[in-house]
């Protein structure tokens, strides 16, 4: 079966982003010719599942071919309905049912890249089996929490930590096995 795989950054304090969906603290840490194992990480997958916001901004600091570069599939999870875009599908339906799907099929893993409610439906079902998560040095104060309330406990196993002389930590965990 395909994993999931959570691959996101968070602030210090846990956000993925400031008030009104701004990601711009994460340009604190860009440094040229630095991708902290992005590149490497995304060999590994050829599915994407974003939310709609997440993807708005991308797309607007970086254009649609970072997200939809030809050799994955991309789902953004949003209310809204639109026609697809190459392979960018527009998905309104139910997320578990999707993730579950896809699992279910032949492919490489599946890359999580947030939003938060995406993040956290995720986790209420179960369905993360890997997190890496960058932790760039800086408190925000408020914004959009990587983990909200509400959702079951689950026990993860440390796989490694590496850090970056930008002061980037990032923490690779699997979910624990029974």
């Amino acid at each position: 079966m395909r994993k999931v795989s959570l691959f996101i950054a968070t602030s210090l304090d846990g956000y993925i982003a400031k008030p009104n969906d701004d990601l711009s603290f994460l340009k604190i840490v860009e440094k040229e010719g630095e991708d902290y194992g992005y590149s490497e990480f995304t060999e590994n997958s050829d599915t994407l599942i974003i939310g709609r916001k997440t993807y708005d901004y991308v797309l607007k600091e970086l254009g649609s071919s970072h997200y939809d570069n030809g050799k994955r599939d991309v789902y953004v999870i949003t209310r809204t309905e639109k026609p697809n875009v190459g392979r960018t599908t527009f998905h309104t339906g139910n997320l578990t049912d999707l993730v579950k799907q896809l699992q279910s099929e032949n492919g490489k893993n599946i890359y999580c890249d947030g939003g938060s409610e995406i993040i956290n439906e995720l986790l209420k079902n179960d369905l993360v089996d890997e997190f890496i998560i960058s932790i760039v040095p800086v408190l925000l104060g408020n914004g959009t929490r990587l983990f909200k309330d509400g959702r079951p406990e689950q026990e993860l196993q440390f796989v490694s930590a590496k850090t970056y002389e930008t002061g980037l930590t990032q923490l690779y965990y699997k979910r624990k096995s029974e």
